[in-house]
């Protein structure tokens, strides 16, 4: 068993579910090195809220993706300087191995992405994984030749006060006690093939607002504003204009996580907000098109079902998504329809 760091830096630089996920690891080695020991994090500048507030952490290094090699060969030279003990590499890519060769720390550990059996899955469709392991069980693998392991309690997101209170504030004026269930929906999703149609998200709201005498709150970034509009303004059309809110765009990811938080059930696409939600250990109902289980990123550590289609052999496609169905017909989220995510809720809530 290899000694102890007492000075460690943590590679991910993107993305939202992504650094999320990455907080068990902080954790856990946080536990095993003591409160003296350095623990930092480096991440990219548009991500750093997730991880600023942490305090099993020293110090956030935010990189800069906009000033290019020149703004990352100055991040590996000030990392150099620290003087690393161990450098943990749970992202693994180019800028990655870059800043891990020139910051040169005495000891590095980087994650398995089981790359081959994923290639293999996405373009011979043979499964050839060893089980299905969780993303954040893979980053805490790396740390196994430490004696360190992990400790079964989910994820974690740290709000500010001043964040909780000001979404609190916000929540409280709407009046979410008069509703008997308050239920969140995050339409969006980067790639088109990992969202769910917005018209099925729009007929599953009206159908739990009705029978549930529900407030149901919309969830997502600036470039899901489209999406989750037409959900909110269908939703108000047919149950009545407070029945839904639409708060795409209009939140920080903080602040989202904050008033996800206020959810009794959250209905997701394959998508960061899933994590973000599970970190506050909402009850999760993920739909999942052209990506599947097997690549590591379902929800961990909350009470949640995926629902996806099984009876087609294109899946998946892809490991992160695609921007157009390769097949033109767009079966794994086409039939999936709204009934089936709405039985699955419901037997969610009812547990």
């Amino acid at each position: 068993m290899k000694a102890l760091p007492n000075k460690t830096v943590i590679f991910r630089l993107s993305s939202i579910g992504d650094i999320v996920l990455a907080s068990p690891v902080v954790r856990v080695l946080r536990s095993a090195v003591g409160p003296k020991a350095r623990i930092d994090f480096v991440v990219k500048k548009e991500f750093a809220e997730l991880v600023r507030s942490n305090h099993h952490l020293s110090v956030v290094h935010e990189f800069d993706a906009s000033k290019g090699f020149a703004g990352l060969h100055k991040l590996a030279l000030m990392l150099r300087a620290e003087q690393y003990d161990l450098a943990v590499d749970i992202h693994n890519n180019l800028r990655t191995n870059y800043l891990r060769l020139v910051s040169a720390p005495k000891k590095t550990v980087v994650i398995n992405k089981r790359m081959w059996p994923r290639w293999q899955l996405v373009h011979l469709k043979r499964n050839v994984y060893d089980g299905v392991v969780q993303i954040a069980d893979r980053y805490l693998e790396t740390l196994k030749p430490f004696g360190i392991n992990g400790d079964e309690k989910g994820l974690e997101i740290f709000i500010p006060d001043e964040i909780q209170f000001g979404i609190s504030s916000k929540l409280a004026a709407m009046r979410l006690s008069k509703f008997n269930k308050v239920i969140g929906l995050c339409p969006g999703a980067k790639h088109f093939t990992k969202r769910w149609q917005k018209e099925k998200f729009a007929q599953l709201g009206i159908q739990l607002a009705q029978k549930f005498s529900a407030k149901i709150l919309i969830f997502g970034g600036s470039d899901d504003k489209e999406n989750c509009a037409f959900v909110a303004s269908s939703i108000n059309n047919m149950v009545g204009e407070n029945a839904a809110a639409d708060f795409s765009g209009e939140f920080s990811l903080l602040e989202t996580s904050a008033a996800l938080e206020f959810c009794d059930i959250v209905i997701t696409n394959d998508t960061g907000l899933m994590h973000l939600a599970a970190a506050k250990q909402r009850p999760l109902v993920a739909i999942f098109g052209s990506t599947v289980k097997e690549f590591g990123f379902f929800p961990y550590g909350a009470k949640s079902v995926v629902i996806e289609n099984n009876n087609l052999d294109c899946r998946p496609c892809s490991h992160i998504g695609r921007a157009s169905c390769p097949k033109e017909h767009f079966k794994c989220m086409g039939e999936i329809q709204a009934d089936d995510v709405r039985l699955a809720a419901e037997q969610l809530m009812h547990q």
